[in-house]
């Protein structure tokens, strides 16, 4: 086997352990809420989960694309050695990223893990990065999809309070716990949607750099969408009862009508963006926001903002710090690769 058809299947490989970590990351952004509020247990809900993340993944491949793209004439680096270093480099960079912030429970972004990655190699690197498609998909919706999760949200279960505002507050709590077994499987395939798909596209420039897949080709293989599809799904199983907590209970308690007042509105803004706008948004972002907006509605000072507050930190550093990691890690690599 030649170094570059190795480099190849090491890069594929670790692109579907980085799906996989995704999964185990993200897997409370779905249905943390339904486990807090006992409208699932944690294994029927992973379970759920899992499947509609697999599921979600199948449904579309722009957002594959639009990663793909980042890099701007990724394709034209020389050697496809140098070129696999860096897919190489900004995967360890967004692993690490994601390993870090899931030991400490916090609840931060693998996309923006993933996208920080690239463009820390490809500065490291002298790649052209996009930056009009990095500020059109990345900056603006990730300003935009927090945002429209917080306030819809809110909007959402004031319209609930108002609406069901004479009822017995015990029999609204059950009616919404199994409304809320539809909310987090709205929510678990929109996860499998937006973010097995970053995966596919990485996948697809490790293609591009060894050969196998011209950059012309806008088509993401099957065996691609399959991989990836499974990767996330069997990382989701793997639990994320870290983050879970965080997102169930430190920022607010949450109840059922707020539990799905929170995962529908994310849901539809990680439809819309992923089938609309085709923007690779933080899954994480939307859902912790939504959790937020949702919780606001009790009182503000029922939201923990302490706990909020540090969870907005780690988002504003997540593309700087796995930038940093993927852009030190491509100096190592490209040392210790031969052919760069």
């Amino acid at each position: 086997m030649d170094l570059v058809l190795a480099l190849v299947i090491i890069t594929v490989g670790i692109a579907l352990f980085f799906d996989y970590t995704n999964g185990f990351h993200d897997a409370a952004n779905a249905i943390a809420t339904s486990v807090s509020t006992r409208a699932l247990t944690p294994r029927i809900a992973l379970t759920m989960a899992a499947i509609l993340n697999f599921v979600g993944a199948l449904l579309g491949v722009e957002v594959a694309k639009t990663i793909k793209d980042i890099l701007k004439g990724f394709d034209a680096v020389a050697a496809p050695e140098h070129a696999l270093t860096i897919v190489l480099s900004a995967l360890v960079g967004a692993i690490t990223w994601n390993l870090i912030t899931w030991y400490f429970g916090i609840p931060s972004s693998s996309s923006h893990a993933l996208i920080g990655g690239l463009i820390g190699v490809g500065l490291a690197a002298g790649v052209t990065v996009d930056w009009d498609k990095v500020i059109d998909k990345v900056a603006i919706p990730m300003i935009l999809s927090p945002t429209i999760g917080f306030c819809g949200a809110f909007v959402a279960m004031t319209s609930i309070m108002w609406i069901f505002r004479r009822r017995n507050p015990h029999q609204i709590n059950r009616g919404f716990r199994f409304a809320q077994v539809l909310s987090a499987a709205a929510l678990s395939l929109g996860h499998g949607l937006q973010d097995a798909q970053k995966t596919m596209g990485v996948i697809v420039l490790a293609l591009i750099a060894g050969g196998e897949h011209t950059a012309a080709n806008d088509d993401i293989p099957l065996w691609v969408v399959i991989a990836a599809a499974s990767a996330i799904s069997l990382g989701t199983m793997s639990g994320g009862m870290r983050i879970m907590r965080t997102m169930g209970r430190r920022i607010i308690a949450v109840d059922p009508p707020r539990g799905f007042a929170a995962e529908s509105t994310a849901a539809v803004v990680l439809y819309g963006m992923a089938i609309y706008a085709h923007a690779p948004v933080s899954t994480t972002h939307t859902m912790t926001s939504a959790v937020m907006g949702a919780g606001a509605t009790k009182r503000f000072s029922a939201v923990r903002w302490g706990v909020a507050r540090g969870i907005i930190m780690a988002w504003i550093i997540t593309i700087p710090a796995a930038a940093s990691v993927g852009a030190i890690t491509y100096f190592v690599l490209r040392v210790v690769i031969p052919g760069n």
